[in-house]
């Protein structure tokens, strides 16, 4: 009788040591429906926001960045010179990528309105269009990219990333390309800042295809 009250103190002992424990430190833990959707308000309002970035962007960066774009009289002279010269001179190179970006202001003639384009002669002599704003729906990176303004490695990732690449094209048709349509008659003078991306220099430079992110009447 005393041998078997001495195997039971250990193992009773025992069993209460294991309760102590996973009271102390629960398998699992009950959240309150409260508690888990503030923590899930939390995790969304941390998420990126590609629409408060790109206006930040656009009213702080993009529209100051035409302050140093290459001018379009004096691009278009050294294309018509020496077009092999552009991406050593004033190209932008992104990665191992064999494209290159341009980001060009000035003012142009118009000589052309096609339904997702306008051509404009930039070149006083000139009755053909040396510059061909996009005005249609927009795809890719060419603004993002092209300005320099923006580097991939201060996002998070890569999903991010391309949704500037949306909202910026996004923008661009919302807000720039109607004024461009309004404003494009034959004739007309109108001041642009915009990029361009290069990756046949034969077709792509002349004329230069750009998407503006600002155009205005003259």
């Amino acid at each position: 009788m005393i041998s078997r009250q001495k195997i039971w103190i250990p193992r009773f002992a025992v069993a209460i040591g294991i309760l102590v424990l996973l009271y102390l430190f629960p398998l699992f833990r009950v959240v309150s429906l409260d508690d888990a959707n503030e923590a899930s308000a939390k995790a969304s309002a941390a998420k990126f926001d590609p629409i408060v970035f790109v206006d930040q962007f656009w009213n702080d960066k993009l529209l100051a960045s035409k302050a140093n774009a290459v001018d379009a009289l004096a691009l278009v002279n050294e294309i018509q010179a020496n077009p092999g010269k552009v991406r050593q001179a004033r190209g932008r190179q992104v990665g191992l990528s064999q494209s290159y970006f341009l980001t060009v202001t000035g003012v142009g003639r118009v000589v052309s309105v096609e339904k997702n384009s306008v051509g404009l002669a930039i070149t006083d002599q000139s009755d053909e269009a040396e510059v061909v704003l996009e005005s249609g729906i927009l795809f890719g990176n060419t603004v993002r990219d092209g300005t320099g303004l923006l580097d991939v490695n201060e996002f998070q990732n890569t999903q991010d990333f391309n949704a500037i690449s949306t909202e910026l094209n996004r923008r661009i048709e919302a807000d720039v390309l109607p004024t461009l349509r309004d404003i494009a008659t034959s004739g007309t003078e109108i001041e642009f800042s915009g990029c361009a991306q290069v990756s046949d220099e034969s077709t792509d430079l002349n004329p230069l295809r750009v998407v503006p992110f600002f155009v205005e009447a003259k």
